[in-house]
């Protein structure tokens, strides 16, 4: 069974930084392309970054210069550390699978996700 459990949102002034973990269970965790999306009220749900089983990155350009991912393949942990934050990155932040770092689809069940709120 698919387990993907988010942390490390929170309230946070604009220009502050903020670090997501997401820790998978259920998966061949070292060999998944990883991502985080994140769903704004009244709108889509948008990947934001992925992270290959390589190392290999992706980034949304509306974040791209601020936000880095990365991974533990042994905790099974994707990060997403956040760094000069802006109003508009207020979400509520999921992680999940795909099959590229490209890809739009994700893969597993979603998890609760991580509410990321930043303040003018």
């Amino acid at each position: 069974q698919v387990q993907l459990v988010e942390s490390g949102g929170g309230l946070v002034q604009a220009g502050g930084s903020l670090r997501l973990s997401c820790v998978a269970s259920g998966i061949s965790f070292s060999i998944n392309t990883m991502g985080w999306y994140r769903q704004a009220p009244g709108k889509q749900r948008e990947k934001v970054a992925a992270i290959s089983g390589g190392g290999i990155t992706y980034y949304a350009d509306s974040v791209k210069g601020r936000f880095t991912i990365s991974r533990d393949n042994a905790k099974k942990t994707v990060n997403l550390q956040m760094n000069s934050l802006k109003p508009e990155d207020t979400a509520l932040y999921y992680c999940n699978g795909l099959t590229s770092i490209y890809s739009a689809f994700s893969l597993h069940p979603w998890g609760q996700g991580t509410q990321v709120t930043v303040s003018s």
